[in-house]
């Protein structure tokens, strides 16, 4: 049969899209083929199309249970014979499936990586007509790829121990070139064709937002979801225990949401798939196992709602939205402090990988927080050239460009200190040279002799992290993954560095954690200021009278809220953050009282989608801590029971405060510093005029740690304000 014929008797489609036709005709052929194409550029039919027109069974190789039953059912809907092997079937079904292939009925069969090293499943392979073997998902090969996975390094030496020679095809849609390389090498496909489509995703928009703090990023996440009406959509999160909670938030706000990850149920996953791509949901709430070939092409957004490990995880998981060309908006919520986090997961493992998983983390901060074009950066990232101004605002940069400067001199820098360290060393070191250090390993290489030394003291560590990493992009100087990230010189650079061109850049800006981004798509932070200001005075006028600080009374994110939120009944000013049934019932009523006055005097049109309810999880977790504290339960070992850090347990105990819940914690804070201490710092709350914490630590000074502050500032806010 003619691949034409096959793609429209099988397939339904007249035409081929991009290069398939030419993979296609590679494989028939009887040749190695390796295929990067974006998501949603058609990689599946490269190999489903040939395994449904050559004799036998085309075996190919999945990561996931979910993706094997996503696509089978996909292809036996279009009456194409095609079964999987999994750990999910019972005994009967995985045989049936077994004698099919040996019958040679199954024109697909889709495997785990891991069942393919049983010494039984190399003679059923080698009793069955295998025409090809496809290896789907294959920067999972790769140690340098972000989704890297043992059993797929084990692939080549299986197919060895087929009786015939059969073709391989490896596909994946991320993959730098020093990933491409090592799944050629890996996989011994040294005389493959190489096809290569571009990496652009001209339909989806790139934004970075700053996550102020989980109940900001949270909030956002609420109201971009009900402005999106009923679009289908991603929620990406790290952790299982964030996708519950964050399934459980959407649900109480109106949003309909299921959780997906590796604890649930093998069952339950595949139900709540199904509800999505059925759209009896709008939501899946995820870790990265989900959608991984999930052929649903109307996902109109995906959020991040964690930084992800690497560009090439956010790049895949960002490539699952707009699948049919059509609007796609991806929205990650960024906190360098996450990184940091992420970096300390990898403290176990061994010395290569860790440094490794670094870099890549450390690739994906720059990228948060360039000034840059994003789609530039992204395809930059995986070797493609691209002109900026094709974004055409489909990116926050180019849509609000940030300032540029004369940065003439200070590229010539950054090129004259690779230059005179020998293009042996990474940013860091060579950062640290241009600021005029002189630590271990600059003392040690002489480098405080030479003329870079200082030549840079002018500006910020951050500064010249974004002058390097632009000069990367723009190809005047290259990573050198093979090395560690070994900063060298480029031809371009060379030629730069010799010459009187001027060069602009992207001025590098500091955004606060939490400060208003402009480039949002929509301004989710602002609040009514002339109420504001009124709210301002009505609780300094409470406190004077109570003789209390004004913040006691309430917090000044509480009062942004309300002049956002406008709540004007009891259970709207209960969903105020900071805000619960004890401090709403001293408190509220004259709040309520002034933002009612002040809607009716002005007109305003109150949207009740911003009002966000909490979660029973969350009820549930503050019972257990008021529980455990009126037992005398210390708060490390609460920390340990719950599964939670140190720190969660200060902030839960705090939120619980807050919201107006008397806790008395002296037990815990008198065996954790002694009496002086925390008078000194009860003392100071006193008369300060903030409760910030930073503020407190540098006027109290170093003798004083920020948990034993934060423990006697809930213990002063316990028995003062409530």
């Amino acid at each position: 049969m003619d691949i034409k014929e096959g793609l429209k008797k099988y397939f339904g489609y007249d035409s081929f899209r991009g290069r398939q036709e030419e993979v296609i005709q590679n494989l028939m052929a009887g040749e190695d083929t390796f295929v990067i194409m974006p998501t949603g550029a058609g990689k599946s039919l490269c190999y489903q199309l040939p395994a449904t027109i050559m004799p036998g069974t085309a075996l190919v190789i999945s990561p996931l249970i979910a993706l094997m039953k996503n696509q089978v059912d996909t292809l036996q809907a279009l009456d194409i014979e095609s079964g999987f092997l999994n750990s999910s079937m019972s005994r009967a079904d995985y045989e049936a499936v077994k004698t099919k292939t040996r019958a040679g009925i199954l024109k697909l069969l889709y495997v785990a990586p891991e069942s393919l090293v049983r010494e039984e499943f190399i003679e059923f392979l080698n009793a069955s007509n295998i025409s090809f073997v496809a290896v789907d998902e294959a920067h999972c090969i790769s140690e340098w790829g972000h989704d890297f996975r043992p059993e797929y390094r084990k692939i080549r030496q299986i197919i060895n121990n087929i009786d015939k020679k059969v073709p391989i095809i490896a596909l994946t849609a991320t993959a730098t070139p020093k990933v491409q390389l090592d799944i050629i090498q890996n996989l011994q496909i040294a005389g493959a064709k190489v096809v290569l489509s571009s990496f652009n995703r001209p339909n989806l928009y790139y934004e970075i937002r700053p996550k102020k703090d989980p109940t900001h990023a949270i909030t956002e996440t609420i109201k971009f979801v009900k402005g999106q009406g009923r679009k289908s959509g991603i929620v990406y999160c790290l952790s299982r225990k964030k996708v519950e909670e964050i399934a459980d938030q959407l649900n109480v706000n109106g949003i309909k949401a299921v959780p997906y990850h590796a604890g649930l149920d093998s069952a339950v996953r595949s139900r709540h798939q199904d509800m999505f791509l059925k759209e009896d949901v709008q939501v899946v709430v995820a870790t990265i196992a989900f959608g991984m070939g999930i052929d649903k092409p109307d996902v109109r957004f995906v959020i991040h709602y964690d930084v992800p490990k690497s560009i090439e995880g956010y790049y895949q998981e960002t490539g699952r939205g707009g699948r049919d060309g059509k609007e796609g908006n991806c929205i990650l919520f960024y906190d360098f402090a996450d990184i940091i986090k992420l970096e300390k997961f990898m403290k176990d493992k061994p010395v290569s990988e860790r440094e490794s998983g670094r870099m890549l983390l450390y690739e994906m901060a720059s990228f948060c927080e360039s000034g840059m074009c994003r789609r530039k950066h992204i395809l930059h990232y995986f070797g493609e050239h691209f002109n900026d101004h094709l974004c055409n605002g489909m990116c926050d940069n180019s849509r609000h460009p940030k300032e540029t400067y004369d940065a003439t001199s200070d590229a010539r820098k950054s090129l004259g200190v690779v230059i005179e360290t020998g293009e042996k060393f990474q940013v860091q070191h060579l950062i640290n040279v241009l600021k005029g250090s002189k630590n271990n390993q600059i003392l040690l290489y002489g480098h405080d002799k030479i003329s870079s030394h200082n030549a840079g003291d002018g500006y910020t560590e951050k500064e010249w992290k974004s002058l390097f990493n632009q000069m990367i992009v723009l190809d005047f100087l290259r990573k050198d993954i093979d090395d560690y990230g070994v900063i060298k010189i480029t031809d371009k650079g060379k030629e730069f560095y010799e010459t009187e061109e001027k060069l602009e850049l992207i001025k590098y800006v500091e955004q606060e954690k939490g400060e208003k981004d402009p480039s949002s798509l929509e301004d989710f932070t602002v609040y009514d200021e002339l109420l504001y200001e009124l709210l301002l005075k009505l609780r300094k006028q409470i406190a004077q009278q109570k003789n209390l600080p004004p913040y006691v009374i309430f917090q000044e994110n509480s009062l942004e809220e309300m002049a956002q939120k406008f709540p004007v009944s009891m259970d709207e000013f209960q969903n105020i953050s900071g805000v619960g049934m004890g401090k709403a019932q001293k408190y509220a009523a004259p709040f309520i009282a002034s933002i009612k006055k002040y809607v009716e005097e002005n007109e305003i049109e109150r949207s009740t989608d911003v009002i966000v309810k909490t979660t029973a999880r969350n009820s549930s977790n503050k019972l257990f801590i008021i529980q455990h504290i009126d037992r005398k339960t210390p708060l490390d070992e609460i920390a340990t029971m719950r599964g939670m850090t140190f720190d969660e347990v200060i902030s839960d105990v705090e939120h619980i405060i807050y919201s107006g819940t008397k806790l008395n914690i002296d037990y815990f804070i008198e065996d954790y510093m002694d009496e002086e201490k925390q008078e000194e710092i009860y003392e100071y709350f006193l008369t300060a005029e903030t409760d910030n914490l930073s503020l407190a630590q540098s006027e109290l000074g170093s003798d004083f740690s920020r948990e034993e502050i934060q423990l006697v500032r809930a213990k002063f806010y316990s028995e003062m304000a409530n």
